[in-house]
């Protein structure tokens, strides 16, 4: 086990601003120059960012505005972060080339470094499937596994190569992932680690991240093009919705509890919740220039997201 000393420090909720009637957003400061990449709601309440430039998981109290930085590592530099089914934090560091285990009461650190032949793998984001492993990408042509329980890890190099980076589990347990610079989305099999590669509706558009909904429906954020596409894996059929400002810069989705979809438009600087009944689209501006908000996740009522440009993170309640 790897043990490091946590630092804190307060951040102050700067806004409370009213985006509409449903909603409200908050904005928490977290140490100036973090440039929080990712976010996660934590099982006890807290929410988990990484700290990408400070080499350390940042946890946020949002009752409080009271963040503390675990550090990772001298070289960790940690790209996703999610909650794993033992309440811990699990992150992809493409600094350490390893996954990490953040035990959410003890702060004790665990790595799972990537076997020989993956070095450098530009470890990107990661998902649990229903038997509790856990899968991951890396942007440059690898995707894997570990096994939490024997701390195996597996990988294997990506069908079209460099690429791989959202990844995500359906509610039947099926993972996929979306390679950017691959221009596809792919299904893998979590008995034998192969991949089934589904082509987008059309070529170029850049699938960035990829989320299911309740019913197995995926949502893919295009990020050459500005849209978001739809794809029903029991039909195999696309649909594509156009940001409403923006022809690029679909980075991030999420799809909350109620189906709704929600991605971030780095042209418009906002984050946009998309209704697929009425498909239409909510705004929600940042209050300060170049937010660039990486990724999203969440729990019910409230979508988060990591402002990296700002050093802040976002929450919109509904």
């Amino acid at each position: 086990m790897i043990r490091l000393a946590a630092a804190s420090i307060a951040a102050l909720i700067t806004l409370y601003a009213p985006a509409s009637a449903d909603t409200r957003i908050t904005y928490f400061q977290v140490p100036a120059g973090a440039h929080p990449h990712d976010v996660a709601a934590a099982p006890d309440g807290m929410v988990w960012y990484t700290a990408q430039h400070q080499a350390a998981l940042g946890v946020l109290d949002p009752k409080t505005g009271k963040v503390e930085q675990i550090k990772l590592g001298a070289k960790a530099v940690p790209h996703g972060v999610i909650a794993g089914p033992d309440g811990a934090a699990w992150i992809t560091d493409s600094g350490l080339n390893a996954i990490a285990r953040v035990d959410a009461k003890t702060k004790e650190v665990k790595l799972f470094p990537l076997p020989k032949g993956f070095e450098s793998a530009n470890l990107n984001t990661a998902t649990f499937d229903k038997a509790g492993k856990l899968w991951f990408t890396g942007q440059s042509g690898v995707y894997g596994s570990v096994d939490p329980a024997s701390g195996k890890v597996d990988a294997w190099k990506a069908p079209k190569g460099y690429g791989p980076y959202g990844i995500a589990t359906t509610p039947s347990g099926d993972v996929w992932y979306a390679s950017l610079a691959g221009d596809h989305i792919a299904r893998i099999d979590t008995a034998s680690g192969a991949v089934t590669v589904v082509d987008p509706p059309k070529p170029g558009v850049g699938p960035r991240r990829v989320w299911s909904d309740s019913k197995g429906i995926l949502w893919v954020s295009f990020w050459h093009s500005g849209e978001i596409g739809r794809y029903d894996p029991g039909a195999k059929t696309w649909q594509t919705f156009a940001l409403p400002k923006s022809k690029s810069g679909c980075y991030s989705v999420y799809v909350d509890e109620k189906d709704k979809v929600w991605v971030t438009d780095f042209i418009a600087n906002a984050i946009l919740r998309f209704d697929p009944a009425t498909e239409k689209f909510e705004s929600f501006p940042s209050n300060k220039r170049g937010a660039a908000v990486r990724q999203m996740l969440g729990r019910i009522g409230e979508a988060w997201g990591a402002e990296s440009g700002t050093d802040r993170l976002v929450v919109v309640r509904y």
